[in-house]
């Protein structure tokens, strides 16, 4: 077990297989898993400056699929969730979302409430493609915003 362990760390290290783990890590940190994609894009920019806009475009390509797929569970379990009753702040909410349309998934960059709103996109079948695209605008904007930040307006904070 170990060796297989082993195995899987190398396969994933950083810079070796640096895009398609951001990728991997970007897609798997977008569903409900309780998972962070900018640890691993800081590191690689950090490693790697000159990949700055490929990973920037990989982890927002990576985080809007894995959105696309929260929003897939949450179409998939409207049945599920039709069964139970809804409190007022649950249906006020989702008022609110079905007003606003496929532009509130602009927030899915929100930490916490961002990769549920995906799922309660689908739930409420939002059109996927409009979703899709909001989706990706608010990721990237997250990614460039956080990287900037990170790399050169608080350069000392991490260091290698």
């Amino acid at each position: 077990m170990d060796i297989w362990i082993e195995h899987l760390l190398a396969l994933l290290a950083l810079p070796k297989f640096g895009l398609s783990t951001l990728f991997v890590v970007s897609f798997v940190s977008a569903t409900l898993l309780p998972v962070g994609s900018e640890p691993a894009l800081f590191g690689l920019i950090k490693l790697n400056p000159e990949l700055f806009w490929p990973a920037i475009v990989v982890a927002t390509i990576g985080n809007t699929l894995g959105g696309g797929v929260s929003w897939a569970m949450g179409l998939a379990s409207h049945k599920v969730l039709d069964k139970y009753g809804h409190s007022q702040p649950h249906l006020k909410a989702l008022v609110w979302l079905q007003r606003i349309g496929p532009k509130a998934c602009l927030m899915s960059w929100l930490p916490i409430v961002g990769d549920p709103l995906c799922a309660v996109a689908g739930w409420l079948k939002l059109p996927l493609g409009p979703c899709l695209v909001y989706m990706a605008i608010g990721k990237f904007a997250r990614y460039i915003t956080m990287t900037t930040a990170l790399l050169w307006v608080f350069p000392g904070i991490y260091k290698f």
